[in-house]
Formats: structure tokens, C-alpha cells, sequence
């Protein structure tokens, strides 16, 4: 299927065609995604286990500095960010797929694909996410008068108290409305950024597009996506040195089926 997007008066094609997923792909997609896993587990655990260290650290901190409860933010921020920092499993999953061997200095090598246009939706994604945690002291401050408490208190006076019921929903809806917006941005711009020489806003485009032709499959991967996430967190983060690689390599298996294959300018299609 081919898309076009209305831009003022006129109708601007997208140099991409788009497909239109009939039936629900998220398990297959995952399927894929673990199979990717199984293929290159060394690459994958590193990878994985990097933002394992590195959540620990960060949450480390925020609590020695008495802000403990800003780690759920923190984890919401991962959620955001995460799709422009695996763009190297992106290269480990076109690699694959070729038949090609994986290596870790591959992985560090894929930024070096498209760097400009990455770096400039990595930008945005990065003060989406500032926003969000200056979002979330707002809230603290709207609903219990205070900067961020310590995580003790957190636990005390938000999760197991009535008077955090208001906070814990706006907060959840806010958030949930940061990611939903995040998914349709970035679904298939990031891997089509790092595929293809096209820019920031046409991958964004084409992204948005996606998402909207196909928003019953994708509205269910986006909720598997957050469902594996979640439990990823809660074991303590952990778990993302599993779920974060087999759920890049499954975003790349996406892509494949949402966006059809290049076809080079003077190359004839054979049906």
C-alpha cells in the first residue's frame, strides 16, 4: 500500500510504501525477536545488561540523594529513550537476517548510520523525557505540597495511602498519553532511520502513518511492549538485559512487516 500525506494544498508522497497488517503480528513479532535472541545471546546479554548497570546506578543515586521516588519517572524515561538506544541491535537483527555473524563492534558502529537524523529524533526524544520528570515534580508539588520524598516516604504516603489515588491516576494517564505518543513517533522511524538515508521527519511520518493504518495490531503490540517492560522494571531492572534485546529485535521484525523493502531507483518489480 502505497500512503500519501496531505501538506497544505497539495499531497506529498512518502518515498517509503507502507503495508497494511491484517491480522494481529505481536506474537509472531516476538517469536522472531526471541529467535534473534537465541542467535547472538553474547551481543544481546551485553547489550541488555549495560542498561541493567546503568538503571541500577542511576536509581542508586536518586535514592542516596533522598529522591527515590523519582525512580518510577526514571523508569518511564527508559521506556521513552528506548527506542534510539538500541539502534545497534537493529544492526545485529539485519545482520541476522542476511546470515551474516553479529559482532559487538558492529553494534557500536550502526550510529554511525544516518548519525545526523538518529541524533537529531534522539534530541527530541531526550526532552520529551526531561519534560516528563519536570512533569512528574509538578505533580508532587500540586498534590502534596512538596518536592519529590524519599522513597520511603513515597511508599508510605502515595502507594499505600488514599490520598495518592488522585496522583497515582493523573500521573498513570499523563504518562500512558507521554508513551502512546513516544510508540507512534518512533514504531518504525528509528530502524527506518537507521535502514534507509531519509530524514527525521519523513520517518516520523512515515512512523505515524504505520501506526495509523494498522492501530488495532499496533495499539495491542504497544501493550505487550509496556506489559514486558513493566515486568522487566519490577525485577528490580534486571530483567531488561532479556527483555530490552528481544524486544529491539522484535521492533526490527516490525519494521520489516510494516514497511516494504526498498526497491533501487531503475530496478523493475517482476510480479
Amino acid at each position: 500500500m502505497t500512503t500519501d500525506a496531505n501538506v497544505g494544498a497539495g499531497t506529498y508522497r512518502l518515498p517509503v510504501t507502507l503495508n497494511r497488517v491484517e491480522v494481529d503480528r505481536s506474537g509472531h513479532w516476538l517469536a522472531a525477536g526471541w529467535r534473534d535472541f537465541l542467535k547472538a545471546p553474547g551481543i544481546s546479554l551485553i547489550y541488555g545488561g549495560a542498561f541493567t548497570v546503568i538503571s541500577f546506578a542511576l536509581s542508586y543515586g536518586l535514592i542516596a540523594a533522598g529522591l527515590g521516588s523519582l525512580v518510577l519517572p526514571l523508569a518511564g524515561g527508559f521506556v521513552l529513550l528506548a527506542p534510539i538506544l538500541v539502534v545497534g541491535l537493529y544492526d545485529v537483527a539485519k545482520r541476522l537476517e542476511r546470515g551474516e555473524r553479529a559482532r559487538l563492534s558492529d553494534v557500536f558502529g550502526a550510529f554511525r548510520e544516518n548519525l545526523g537524523q538518529l541524533a537529531a529524533l534522539g534530541v527530541a526524544l531526550l526532552v520529551l523525557w526531561l519534560v516528563w520528570v519536570e512533569v512528574a515534580i509538578v505533580l508532587f508539588a500540586i498534590f502534596f505540597g512538596h518536592a519529590p520524598p524519599a522513597l520511603d516516604v513515597f511508599v508510605q504516603e502515595v502507594v499505600l495511602s488514599a490520598r495518592g489515588v488522585p496522583f497515582l491516576l493523573v500521573g498513570s494517564l499523563i504518562g500512558a498519553g507521554f508513551a502512546l505518543t513516544i510508540f507512534a513517533i518512533t514504531a518504525v522511524s528509528v530502524p527506518l532511520l537507521y535502514d534507509r538515508p531519509i530524514d527525521v521527519i519523513t520517518a516520523i511520518s512515515a512512523s505515524l502513518l504505520a501506526v495509523r493504518s494498522n492501530w488495532r495490531v499496533m495499539f495491542g503490540w504497544a501493550a505487550l511492549i509496556t506489559l514486558i517492560s513493566a515486568c522487566a522494571i519490577a525485577l528490580f531492572f534486571v530483567g531488561l538485559a532479556i527483555a530490552l534485546p528481544v524486544l529491539a529485535f522484535a521492533t526490527w521484525h516490525a519494521y520489516r512487516d510494516l514497511v516494504a523493502p526498498d526497491i533501487p531507483e531503475g530496478t523493475a518489480a517482476t510480479g
